[in-house]
């Protein structure tokens, strides 16, 4: 222990005399400054290990936060997708339902004027059933009796059209199967194949649905 307070005062006496006059007064300084040498060492080591543990946890917590928070945008995007395919259900519903309301207002009277066609086929075969010579003046009974079935029938096709029902009478249209119902087939001479040829009952169509198909004979090939 002699030894190196030696050296060590032979070491400081040329730049520090006081210190190497106390070394040589007090051996005791050399070791609380040995001391406080190390413990200024080790609180060194302390931080930089202290920072280097800050640091990994940093990245720890920052690489956490990435992943959350690219969950959070995927769970964003999911619930955006759904809600926008619920507004597209939503909006798809109530197109439905408007159109089944307007389909209901328009053709909801269908019933009713299926069973008016019955009272216009009535009215149209009583008026064709008069014989035209009988209509004079003579025969005042039946001149009044027949002008009002004609007035009776006009009205009531003008009601028919005010509702959107029309008559379908296709003599000589092309066959459609989807307005027409054809009772027979025939060759006409001079009449082209696959038009109509006899009209036996008049059809309907309501607000351009064919509501009743007309009864038609089609010309065929000879």
């Amino acid at each position: 222990m002699a030894a190196v307070a030696q050296c060590v005062r032979a070491a400081l006496r040329p730049r520090y005399p006081l210190l190497s006059f106390s070394l040589r007064t007090s051996p005791r300084l050399l070791c609380v400054a040995t001391q406080q040498k190390n413990t200024g060492q080790n609180l060194e080591e302390d931080q930089s290990q202290s920072q280097n543990e800050q640091k990994v946890e940093a990245g720890s917590a920052e690489k956490m936060l990435t992943e959350e928070k690219a969950k959070l945008e995927e769970q964003l995007k999911d619930v955006t997708d759904k809600y926008k395919r619920a507004l597209a259900d939503a909006e798809n519903v109530r197109q439905r339902s408007q159109k089944l309301v307007e389909e209901a207002k328009l053709y909801g009277i269908q019933s009713f004027c299926k069973d008016l066609l019955e009272v216009a086929d009535i009215l149209e075969k009583a008026t064709e059933s008069v014989p035209k010579e009988e209509i004079k003046d003579e025969n005042p009974h039946l001149k009044s009796l027949y002008e009002g079935l004609v007035m009776t029938e006009v009205q009531i096709q003008k009601v028919f059209k005010k509702h959107g029902l029309l008559r379908l009478n296709p003599v000589g249209a092309k066959f459609d199967p989807y307005e027409h119902e054809a009772l027979f087939h025939a060759p006409m001479e001079g009449k082209e194949p696959g038009t109509i040829a006899l009209v036996s009952k008049i059809g309907y169509k309501l607000h351009g649905r064919t509501l009743r198909p007309a009864l038609v004979g089609v010309v065929k090939d000879a």
